[in-house]
Formats: C-alpha cells, structure tokens, sequence
C-alpha cells in the first residue's frame, strides 16, 4: 500500500470543510486560545512558497494547541483595499472590486489570465482555519464597521486629567459651563481661550470649528507626501528613497487639508504599554524610537522687528547661552512671514527644492547639509542678542514645532551647518560654553563639564543648569518645562477610490457624521479611477455621490442644493483602517448589528499569539495598538493591548537565475565564457533551469519575441550555464516558486515539513527546492512503518524498552520546540525518531498511535489518514497531545569502553546499578579481557561506574 500524498490531502481537507473540524466556539468549557497571522493582500499574483511560512508555523501551533485541548480560534481573511488594485484598475480597465475577488477566489482576469485565488491556495496547504469568520476588508458588511469606528473617534476627545478618550459631549458641556481655561485635552496648538458666556454666544459654526480642534479625528492642514503619478497621498512606510514604493513616482511635500488620526494622544500610553507585551526587544524598540519621547523645555524666541515668535522645544535647556543661530524647517509657517525682501528669491527656490524630498529621505540623509538665511533675526530670551534665522531641510516641520535653536558646540548637526556656511551673511562664530575644547567636534556629552560664558548657570553642569533655566524661562514667561514625543499624528486621507468611504458630509464646509444606523456608507461606482479634471479625488467622477439629509441616503450629486441634499466626503480612508481593528471582528464575524459582540469580546479579550513580518513594526502595529486603546477608552475593546506575544517569521529567498547579455548585442554568454566582457545580468525564469545551472534555450527564446533570434555563447560542452544569486523571492525576478507545484508534486505535508526544516522561524533562508525530496523521502519512510505492500502491519506487541525511549524522547522534544518556536528542530527529531523505529523494526500500536498525533500539527493530512486507517473514527485534530513519561527516558544500562592502558579494545553492557567490586569481576571473567592479558595480572584497575573501565599495566 503505497503512500499517495494527492489523494489522502484532496479526501482531508474535504473532510474538514465538510465537517467544520476547526470551527471556534464562542463559548466553551475549554480553555480559549487565539492564534492569528497578519492577513494577506490578494494581489494578482498568488501565493508564492514564501508567503505561507508564517502560517504553517502559526497552524502547528494552532494544532498543537488543540491537541493539549484548547479551544482554537484560528481565522484568516484578506486585506482587500489598498493601492495595488486600484493602480491595476487603471492599466487594465478593469474594476478593482472585480480584480480582488478573482484573485481571492480564483478565476480568469480580463486578460484572459488564469488566476488561482488566494482561497484555493490556502486549502491546498491543509491549514486549520475557521472558514467561517472569513472577512475581507473591502465587503460593505466589514467597512460599515471601519466607518462606525471612525465616527466614535469624530465624536472623542483625550482629556488629560482622566488620561483617557471621552464623549465629545462632556467636553461641550465644560465649554458651556466654564469655557476652555481649565480643559487639560490633546488638542490643536495655540486655540484661543474664551469663557462660558463666549461659547454660548457662538454661532454653531464657530461652535464646531472649535471642537474640531480637539476631536480625535479631525481635518486641518496638514504637510503631506504627495505623489502626483498616483495622485494620492503616501505614508512614509510607501515611499523607497523618495519615490513611491508602488510605481517608483516621485513624492514631494504639499500642504492639504486632511483628516488625521490624534494618535500623539496615546503617545505615553503606547509607550508604557511596550512593558506589559512579549514582543522582541527589536520590535519594542524600533516602536520606542518612533514613538521618540524627549524630555526638555518649550522655549520661546520673539523675532525682531516682527510680532512674530518662534517656538522651540530642546531637550538641552541648559545650552541655551550656546544658541548662535536657528533653523526653522522649510515649511515652517513663519518662513514666507519673516523672510526679508533680500533673500525672498533664495529662500522660494530653496523651498521649491526640499519639497521633492520626502521626510523619511531627509530624516535618513545625515551628510547632505543644505539651507538658507531668511535675512530675519530672532532675540534671545535672555541676552536680547540678535540670532539669525535660517531655514534647512534637516529640521521636520512635524517634528517638535518645525524650528531648532542651533548650539553648535553642542550639537554634531548644528556643528556641521555652522561649518559649512561659515563666513556667509547670516552665519556668526560659534559660541562655546562648555569648558571643553570644540575645534575638532561638538561636545555633545552631558556630564563631564562646566557651563562657561552662560551668565547665570556659569559653572553648573546638565541637570543643575536644566532645572535653573527652566525656572527663570516660567519667570519671564519665555518657556517651561515640557515632554515631547517624535510620534505625529497620523494622516487618514487618501486621493484615492479603493478605500472605505469616510461617513461625513459637509454643511458650510464643515464635516457632519452620518448617524450609524444609515452605515455602511457604500462606495459608488465611477467610470474612472484617475482624479477629476480639476484635481479633484477619484470620487469626484461619481455621479450619485452627494448626502440626502431628509431621506438619509445617497444621492445624485447635482441634487446638492446645501440646504439638505449636500456633497459627500471625496477622499477616501488609507490602506491601515480595515487593518486596526480586524482580530475583533474575527471574534464575531457573523454579525450584523455590531462589529463584535459585548459577550465574543469579553470571552476571547485579545490575541494569545501574533505571527508576521517585522515592516510593520512602526506602521500596522503602532495603529492598531492606538485603535485597541481607543476602544477600551469607550467601553468596547477588553484588553489595554491586542497582541499579547508576537512572533516575527523571516523571510525565504529565491535562488535567481541569471543570462548575460553582451553589451549592445542579442548574444548571450555562458557564465563561465564571460572573461572580462562587457555583458548586462538579465533575470531568467529559475523553471528554465534545471539542478546543475543549466539553461534550457529553446525555453528562453520563447521567453520574449526580442529573444527569438538570439545567439548563445556556450562552454565546451554545450551548455550554457546560467548565473546565482539569492535574493527576495519576486514575479519581477522570475524566481518565484509556487505552493500549487510543490503540493501537486510532493504534497502539502512535504511542503509545510520542508517549510518548518529550512531554519529557525525569525531567520531569513533561501529557498532550494533540491531539498525538497529528503523531507518527501522522510514521509515514505514513515509510512512504511504502517504499511507495506499488502496493508496495514501495525501489531499489538508489547513495545521494547527502545521502542518507548524514541517516542518519549520525541514526545519531549516536540512538545518543547513547539513552545518554544523552534519549529526546524522538530522536524530532525521526526527523522531520527522514524530512522530509530526503523532499525528497531517496530511496528507496535503502542508507539504508531502516538506518533501520529505527535506529527499531526506539522504533517495533518497523513496524521488523519493514519489515525483512520488505525481504527479510529473522526479526526485526529482534537485527539489529546500524548504525555511524555522521563522513566522511558532513564537509562538502566551503560555500554562501557573497556581499555587496556589507555586503549579502547571492546565495549560491554552493564547495569547502571552494579558496585565498581561488581563491574570488576565481570570484566575480570570476560573471555576479551582473558585475552589482552594473556596470562598477565593487571597492576591497577580503574572503574568510574556509568563511564569508563581501564586496566593498566
């Protein structure tokens, strides 16, 4: 009976489709535990061997979990907005909601391109999802949801003193009572004080203006990275060295008014959070950096002949004496107020050239030193000297407050700059007030010296200084004491049409919310997905896009009279909502009313184990982090944090192949034949190449028309040897390997086996479909311990002692890595386990059974089919994991090597319980022993009993 891996994996997973073998329980005497991975993206071009690592890893543990008898919430689902789609919509005409659901369930594109679907390949890899919680971002029935929450955020505020979100509406009622003198809120800079009989006199424009200040989401106009070839807005994380990641399009800076997220709010929240999560160290840290708290003073520097001042956080307070000139960023908003007719031509072209940097390029470029003096001059709080202003693209508008004061003696960046523009109009000689000498480079420590030529905090050091200056900063109302955080608030716009839709209306162009019982909000269709004419977002192609504030529903947009028909919200929300909130509705996904039930929330809190990569470390997982902290703020979410231990897979590489092409000609050279030619490396489909690097070149020239009539260049032996080089596994470098192949050939269990055996989980490693065959080999070998060529040989003899030691030590093993993530290791044992059962010849229930269970996470389907051949009805996925015994473990005996003056002639076996009088005699009447001595009487016999036996002399 052979082992026929197509047939046992078709029959399984059948089996558990139709019998809802991993369906959740929201409710269950069993322990809960919830396993989840990162949703992917359903793009067109399918799962490739790289993409399922993480979830085998998170389906063995899921399994393995069941089988110590949890009850397993383990779901999966698509992130099905983005970008990606909407660029594809473009190229192709097609519909982007018809192009994700193809590439989800599988079909045939426009292009009459035959696509898998994300689904079918899931099912083929045998994983353990609960179907039936599936969601997909981009259904109305999830976004209503995504809206909902939106709308909650609208309608809070962060008040300060209860350090948490509250109803927007106990903030109105402060204003109505005492004005804003005493709210403690995370709100805008600079809002006017007014009383309470000032709000009530307001008219109910300026009343929303204000509150508009303070809501946790809300519109203002903001510095955004604006890419003009894909007519959106870009986050940080989706630009590549000043260019968007998606089409590689130039990004520049642009103020536009945006939504944002109030994230800065949760700032110390996210933080302290940090501590109370199993996450890496290097995850928790790229977190805290982002997050960036500083610790320092708001100082304020009047500028000259100007009513105009210039806010400044530093987090050296006591360098203040050291301030020799400032640096506001480019697009600071004082620049165009305060530069002097002189250098208003320098300062626009300077503009004009940092905005097509984006801030993570400037952030980066640590070498570049560029800048300009605006010709104005800020007063030092203190001396009243004049200290020119200049503006440079090191300092971030978002940052602090957009402008630096620059001690150069103290500071390596301000350093430079001094340097580099020293001698030019505008730019002093550095002041030194530390007692150090700065001729060579700033002194950037803050211990180890005195302060000099810093009039009142002469002879202090840091802390003293920092505490004195900041007193006398209050006294003359110039500054205080502040904490800042690097994290900005999050901007939640999009010039995009592939997005949810925003639940807002405008009213005299200020941002009304659509009640949540007339959600979702659906998005309309349009003929093109490109921006109007006039600039506008794509929704601004929709017909029927315009808010009957009557009949509460959508309508045609030349209805608007903006008296009660008006214009519906046209941007769009990013790629990250659908994505901050998702584990939740998984714990409810059926229903209808509320994105999760008060009770599946309470029962399943938060995710017990988190897998996916380490890129989203500063982007998904800090928003997410900010929308569970919300929720729990409003009475919704359980828990402080979702996540409570994430594990990050690595990356698997592909093995590229490489042509090469003589420079300027259709010739391609051999690798070997190359000889210090001028050649250009082309990539080559890897599935034209077989095992020893050789080029199939009919394939090749059939690859491409311009390759039909190429020539070859080829060794001695008539082959044409193609280059390697191993790097991210890509359509674009043809070196792509698919699961679909893997599983047709071998089967899913080899796949997921060969998978967990490549390395550690965290670690990157280059994919080698070679290999694959050793861990198929391995399945066969394991079968044959059940069957041979007429059935099943699985007996009821008693198992040896040898028998229970391979099991048991499998059982620990397993069980150990399994908890511990060390994946690869498991699968050694399972070959050694197998290789020892083997030689023993075993073929006992006693062992079989449990073996299979103990198999089962990583290779289920022939784990089932196993079990069910054995005798045993239903699956094998809730059978109890088999408990490990140490007394099988214990050893009873010892083989010890026997030497004669030191060398090792034969070994006995002993029992471990025997004196060394004992071990003596026995060896002393050993016919082996009778003869080395040959008659001879040996001086001294040395026994360490469990060790060794040497008879000397």
């Amino acid at each position: 009976m052979k082992y026929n891996p197509n047939e046992i994996e078709a029959k399984w997973q059948q089996y558990w489709a139709d019998n809802k073998t991993f369906a959740a329980q929201n409710n269950s005497d069993k322990p809960k535990y919830y396993v989840l991975d990162m949703f992917p993206y359903p793009s067109g071009a399918g799962l490739h061997v790289g993409h399922p690592l993480g979830y085998i890893a998170s389906d063995v543990y899921s399994r393995f979990k069941r089988h110590q008898g949890f009850n397993v919430l383990h779901p999966m689902g698509y992130d099905s907005f983005g970008l990606p789609a909407e660029q594809y919509a473009i190229q192709t005409g097609q519909r982007p909601e018809d192009t994700t659901r193809v590439n989800i369930d599988g079909g045939v594109d426009k292009e009459g391109n035959a696509i898998a679907g994300y689904r079918k390949q899931l099912d083929k890899i045998g994983f353990s999802f609960d179907w039936d919680r599936e969601v997909r971002t981009s259904n109305p029935d999830y976004y209503k949801h995504t809206q909902w929450i939106f709308i909650q955020l609208f309608n809070s505020w962060y008040n300060n003193e209860t350090d948490k979100a509250e109803d927007i509406s106990t903030l109105i009622a402060i204003f109505e009572k005492e004005g804003n003198a005493t709210v403690n809120a995370v709100c805008d800079d600079n809002i006017a004080l007014f009383s309470a009989k000032e709000w009530n006199a307001f008219s109910s424009d300026e009343q929303q203006k204000i509150v508009l200040q303070y809501r946790l989401t809300y519109l203002a106009e903001t510095e955004v990275n604006w890419c003009p070839g894909l007519g959106t807005v870009l986050a940080n994380d989706e630009i590549v060295n000043g260019v968007s990641e998606r089409g590689g399009y130039p990004v520049i800076r642009k103020k536009m008014t945006q939504w944002s997220m109030r994230i800065s709010a949760y700032a110390e929240r996210l933080l302290q959070g940090l501590n109370d999560i199993d996450w890496s160290e290097s995850i928790k840290e790229s977190q805290r950096n982002w997050i960036g708290k500083s610790v320092g003073a708001m100082v304020t520097f009047n500028v000259q002949n100007h009513e105009a001042s210039i806010d400044v956080f530093t987090t050296r307070p006591d360098t203040i004496f050291g301030v020799t000139f400032m640096t506001l960023a480019p697009e600071h908003e004082l620049v165009a107020e305060i530069t002097t007719a002189e250098q208003k031509e320098a300062v626009e072209a300077y503009i004009e050239k940092t905005a097509k940097r984006s801030e993570r390029e400037r952030m980066a470029d640590v070498k570049t030193i560029s800048g300009v003096f605006t010709g104005a001059y800020a007063e030092h709080p203190f001396t009243k000297e004049p200290i020119p202003v200049w503006i440079g693209d090191y300092v971030l508008a978002g940052y602090g407050t957009g402008a630096v004061m620059a001690v150069p003696c103290g500071d390596e960046r301000d350093y430079a700059f001094a340097n580099f523009f020293k001698g030019q109009n505008g730019m002093p000689t550095i002041k030194n007030i530390f007692d150090q000498d700065i001729s060579e480079a700033a002194y950037g420590a803050k211990e180890g010296f005195q302060l000099i030529d810093s009039d009142f905090l002469n002879g202090l050091g840091y802390k003293e200084a920092t505490q004195k200056v900041i007193a006398e900063l209050e006294a003359i109302g110039q500054g205080k004491g502040k904490i800042n955080y690097r994290l900005r608030d999050a901007v939640f716009s999009r010039q995009r049409y592939w997005g949810e839709p925003f639940p807002v209306y405008y009213v005299n162009g200020l941002p009304q919310m659509i009640d949540a019982q007339h959600l979702p909000i659906v998005l309309p269709e349009v003929e093109k997905y490109l921006p109007t004419e006039d600039g506008l977002p794509p929704l601004g192609n929709a017909a029927v896009w315009a808010w009957d504030s009557v009949q509460c529903s959508v309508v045609s947009t030349q209805l608007i009279d903006n008296q009660t028909i008006f214009p519906l919200e046209l941007n769009t929300m990013p790629g990250w909502a659908g994505s901050s909130w998702y584990w939740m509705r998984y714990m409810d996904a059926q229903n209808e009313t509320e994105f999760a039930s008060a009770e599946a929330l309470k029962y399943w809190e938060s995710v017990d184990l988190y897998i996916g990569g380490s890129e989203h470390a500063t982007g998904h997982l800090l928003y997410s982090r900010f929308w569970n902290k919300f929720l729990k703020d409003k009475g919704f979410a359980p828990t402080e944090e979702p996540f409570k231990k994430l594990i990050n897979q690595g990356m698997i590489l592909g093995t590229s192949a490489f042509v090469y092409r003589l420079e300027g000609q259709n010739v391609f050279v051999s690798k070997n034949q190359i000889n210090g030619q001028n050649v250009q490396p082309i990539h080559t489909d890897v599935s034209f190449v077989n095992a020893s690097d050789e080029l199939d070149i009919e394939k090749f020239k059939q690859f491409r028309e311009d390759y039909k009539d190429a020539e070859f260049i080829l060794d001695e032996n008539g082959k044409y040897i193609v280059g390697r080089e191993v790097e991210k596994m890509s359509k674009s470098k043809y070196n792509v390997v698919t699961p679909d192949d893997i599983c047709a050939e071998y089967g899913a269990d080899t796949l997921r086996l060969y998978e967990m055996f490549l390395g550690p989980l965290e670690q990157a490693k280059p994919w080698n479909t070679a290999g694959i065959s050793g861990v198929f080999g391995f399945l066969k070998k394991l079968w044959r311990l059940y069957f041979d060529e007429n059935g099943l040989i699985v007996n009821n003899d008693e198992p040896t002692k040898d028998n229970l030691k391979s099991l048991h030590k499998t059982i620990k093993k397993v069980a150990e890595d399994i908890e511990g993530f060390s994946f690869n290791t498991s699968v050694s044992q399972f070959m050694i386990c197998v290789n020892e059962l083997s030689s023993q010849n075993c073929h006992s229930r006693a062992i079989l059974e449990p073996l299979a269970v103990v198999i089962s996470p990583y290779a289920p389907h022939i784990a089932e089919e196993l079990w069910s051949l054995l005798g045993h009805q239903g699956s094998i996925a809730t059978v109890p994991f088999p408990v490990f015994d140490p007394q099988h473990l214990v050893e009873s005996e010892k083989e010890y090597p026997v030497s004669f003056n030191g060398k090792m002639r034969f070994t006995i076996k002993l029992p471990l319980d025997l004196t060394k009088e004992q071990i003596e005699e026995i060896v002393m009447q050993d016919e082996r022993t009778q003869k080395q001595l040959d008659g001879r009487t040996p001086n001294k016999v040395i026994i360490v009993p469990g060790k060794i036996i040497n008879l000397v002399g």
